[in-house]
């Protein structure tokens, strides 16, 4: 199994996304650093535009998640509802 991998720039926007994605992904590890969140899980990470409006609380487009990231670690699957990083072999 290989991880995948998400980092994000440390802000109030971000902590709503990382909030969706632990909600999501139940087995992420998620690690704060300065300035930066950086998750990972194995095999795949799906962030969800339905979840992440729960938490911001508005509409939210998947591609506003570029605005804030800093790295990713694997291939991406993205349509307008949702965001999949995951390693296929």
């Amino acid at each position: 199994m290989s991880k995948v991998y998400l980092a994000l720039q440390d802000n109030d926007v971000s902590r709503y996304i990382v909030e969706a994605i632990e909600e999501d992904n139940p087995s992420a590890s998620i690690q704060h650093m300065p300035a930066m969140i950086r998750i990972e899980n194995e095999d795949r990470l799906v962030i969800r535009r339905e979840t992440v409006e729960d938490k911001l609380g508005r509409d939210w487009d998947v591609q506003e998640l570029h605005l804030n990231l800093i790295t990713l670690g694997g291939n991406v699957d993205e349509d307008e509802d949702q965001l999949t990083l995951c390693w296929k072999g």
